[in-house]
Order: C-alpha cells, then structure tokens, then sequence
C-alpha cells in the first residue's frame, strides 16, 4: 500500500459506500435536529457533509434529506443547549450580585480596605483581666512548660496539660455566663444633692437551659467614675432577678447615664471577663434645700392661700343673703333653705394670692486677666449658694401658699403655685448654669462721654 493511501484523511474507495449509507442513516435519525443546527450559523458545504473521520461525503441530488447538524462530528445539540442553559444562568447570577452590590463597588468588584474591616468586627467585644490569683496560676503554669520542655517528663506534661486545660474552660464557662443577658435601670422619680436615692437594676436571662453564675453589673455614668455595682450570684433560665445601690449625688444638674459593664469570675475566679452594653438615660439632680422661717403676714391675713378682703369668687364664704333674680343657681346654700320657696344664697370672699418674685443673677463676671485662676472658683461657688437659696425660699413659699416666679438676668422664668407643686421650679433650678456677660462694643464709652458733653453744652 503506497504513502497516500496509509493517510487517514484519504480513505479507501471500497469503504466510501459503506461510509455513505451510514451518514444517511444518520441523517434520517437527526432530521429533526436540523433547523436547529441550521441557526446556530455553523458552515456546511452545499453539495454534502462532512463524517467523523473528516471525508467530505456527496449526497444525491433530490434526495430530500437535510443536512445533519453538528451532531454528525461528535458533538450532540443536546449537550450544546445544556452548556448554553448553565452558562446564561452564570451570567444571570453575576448580574444580580452586581446589581445588589453597591454603586461605589461595582466597577472596583470588591469593598474598600475599611468598608471590610467594619464588616470583620465581631458582634460582642471582650474585655479579659488577670486576677490576682490568675496571675499566679499564669506563673506557675509557664514554670510547669518550661520545666516539662526542658526534663522531658511525662508526668510535667500531663499537668502541663490539666493546667491549660482549666484556662479553657474558664474561657468558655465564662462566655456562657456572660451571653443574651438584659440589663434594665430604674431610675428615681426626683434626687436631691445631699439626700440618698435608690436606683434598681434588672437582669434577665434570656437563655433557655444554662444559668448565669457571679454577674457583677456597674452602672456607668458620663464623666463620673463607676463607683455603684450589683452583684447577682445566679440568674436562673428564663428568669430576672433585681437588685439596688443607694447613691448621694454632690452635685446638681443633669446626670447621664451611659451604659452598663457586665462582668464575671466564674468558674474559678483567675480572670475577669467583661463586656459593656449601651443604656442611655438621664436623671435630673435638684439643688440642695434647706429649712427656711418666713416672716409672719399682716394683721387680717390667713395662714392659708389668702385672705378674705371682700366679695369675689374665692372658696371662703363672706356673707348669706336671700337669692335675688339673676344669680347663679350653683351658689345656693341648701343647708339654709328651710322654707319652701326662700332660697338663701352665700356670697363668696375675694380671694389675693400673695406673689413672690425671686432673681438668680446667672452672668458670669468678667475676669481681669492679671488675675490667678484661683479666684474663678468664689465666683463659681456664690452662684451655687445663690442657687441653693432661691430653692429653699421658693420651696418655703410654695408650702405656704404663695405664688413664686423665678428669673434670671438672661430673662428666663418659671412660675410655680399649690397647685403645680415645686418640681417645676426645683427643675429650672437644677438645669440652671452660668452665661458670659455679653461684651459691648467698642466706643460705647466714648460715646456716651460725648452724649453727655453735649447735653451739657
């Protein structure tokens, strides 16, 4: 057999017939398949096609058998629309990624540096202390390491073992303790400097099976040093448990209150984990008020709400007289109505609330500036004893009966009777604080120097 003929692209003349019926048959098999191999724009020869092989195969004219797709070279339509079918749900896919993504993020395809630090931060942070046990127990730890690493004892490596061992369960007993708690605080109605108050704190445990054991709480306060905690020795599942701190505030004003720390020993007390939970609210701390003599009212007058001076629409009855026609109906006295058709009516006293007006000068003088920084705090001091003082008149008066109004030099108010109570003056009080002196301006002196010459002229 020559060179050409040992070639697999030139077969054999008595295998061409062979070769042809059975890409026919092929043909009639797949007929169906032709449409959709004619659209997926594959180029084929007009006169036949091609086998596996690769031999261009000549079919007769007027046969009336389409051409076979693709599927007569060994790949199938079938597969080909499977491939299609994953590869547009691909494609898909990255479009809604892409299209849930930020705007800022598409175009790069990843976050920035920052935006993926946020996301990495864990949920609950941990803050973990040595005690002064633990610090020993650390110690002797590292000793029993370095004593095993260096003889090579089995026996140092066993306690090596149970001593690290204790650290983790610590670690992981503690967490358990210290997870889903919820932490409440009730805060007084009013405080007063100088005079204690309770504040309550509710812990509930919102786990299902595990107890919480030696839950310290403490309250935390802006500005303030966390000085109050409650200590709880166990929280059942599913239950609260409410303990309380007594505290004397030093000083008035409103009082923040941050969050709390929630911190734990348990089980053997070598650390303390904690961790802290935001809790804003706020409580309002009156000024200090002390026992105030008032001085005694004039002849004539009533140790009540006022005196009677003659007729009005007070509560006190001046005078009995028979019902004239016109009068109000509701004023007849049916203690004295006897006699049919007589009716006695009483006659009211008009009533003179006595009105008490009290000033707070708030303005904070202007220091010289060869002065020291020491002789601010007198100043500082004045005011509050000015403050304390105006409290506990109007404290006085209210109890007696008299209408109090409260100014300051900035033009602010309150008034206050019986009827309102003090809490709205002991309020004002309390959130009171001092305002520079607004400065004039320039050539003011000057020009009033020369108003007054040329009055004078």
């Amino acid at each position: 057999m020559s060179k050409k003929a040992s070639k697999p692209d030139a077969p054999s003349s008595d295998d061409e017939p062979a070769e042809k019926q059975a890409v026919e048959e092929d043909v009639a098999r797949e007929g169906e398949g032709g449409a959709s191999g004619d659209a997926s724009g594959e180029k084929r020869d007009k006169g036949g096609v091609r086998s596996k092989s690769g031999t261009r195969v000549e079919l007769p004219s007027g046969s009336g058998v389409p051409l076979a797709p693709r599927s007569i070279r060994g790949v199938s339509s079938a597969s080909r629309s499977g491939d299609e079918k994953k590869a547009s749900k691909a494609a898909s896919k990255a479009a809604k990624v892409n299209k849930e993504r930020p705007a800022s993020y598409r175009k790069s395809g990843d976050a920035p540096e920052g935006k993926r630090r946020r996301f990495r931060r864990p949920r609950w942070q941990r803050k973990l202390k040595f005690t002064r046990e633990g610090k020993y127990f650390l110690g002797i730890t590292l000793g029993v390491g370095f004593a095993a690493i260096n003889t090579g004892n089995n026996l140092l490596y066993l306690l090596l073992g149970m001593m690290l061992s204790l650290i983790i369960v610590s670690g992981v007993m503690s967490e358990l303790s210290l997870r889903t708690l919820t932490v409440k605080r009730r805060l007084p109605a009013r405080a007063q400097v100088g005079r204690s108050h309770l504040v309550e704190i509710e812990v509930y445990n919102n786990k299902s099976r595990v107890p919480s054991y030696a839950i310290e709480v403490e309250d935390l306060r802006a500005g303030q040093p966390a000085d109050k905690r409650c200590f709880f020795l166990k929280i059942s599942p599913r239950s609260t448990q409410i303990a309380a701190y007594r505290r004397t505030p030093l000083k008035r004003g409103l009082e923040r209150h941050t969050g709390f720390r929630i911190a734990t020993r348990f089980p053997f007390g070598l650390f303390e984990k904690s961790r802290e939970v935001d809790s804003p609210d706020e409580l309002v701390i009156y000024p200090a008020v002390d026992p105030v003599r008032l001085p005694q009212r004039g002849h004539g007058e009533t140790a009540g709400d006022a005196g009677p001076l003659g007729r009005g629409a007070g509560e006190e009855i001046y005078a009995l007289r028979p019902m004239r026609q016109g009068d109000d109906p509701r004023d007849i006295y049916w203690r004295k109505c006897t006699v049919p058709g007589h009716m006695v009516l009483r006659e009211r006293a008009r009533e003179t609330l006595h009105e008490v007006d009290l000033l707070v000068d708030n303005v904070r003088k202007p220091v010289p500036p060869e002065s020291d920084k020491e002789s601010t705090l007198p100043g500082a001091d004045q005011f509050e004893q000015r403050v304390r003082e105006v409290a506990s008149y109007a404290v006085a008066h209210i109890k007696r009966g008299d209408r109090v109004t409260v100014s300051t030099a900035g033009g602010e108010r309150v008034i206050s009777d019986r009827s309102r109570g003090i809490d709205p003056v002991l309020r004002f009080l309390a959130l009171l604080q001092q305002v520079d002196e607004p400065s004039r301006p320039r050539g003011t002196k000057r020009r009033q120097k020369r108003r007054r010459r040329g009055a004078a002229a």
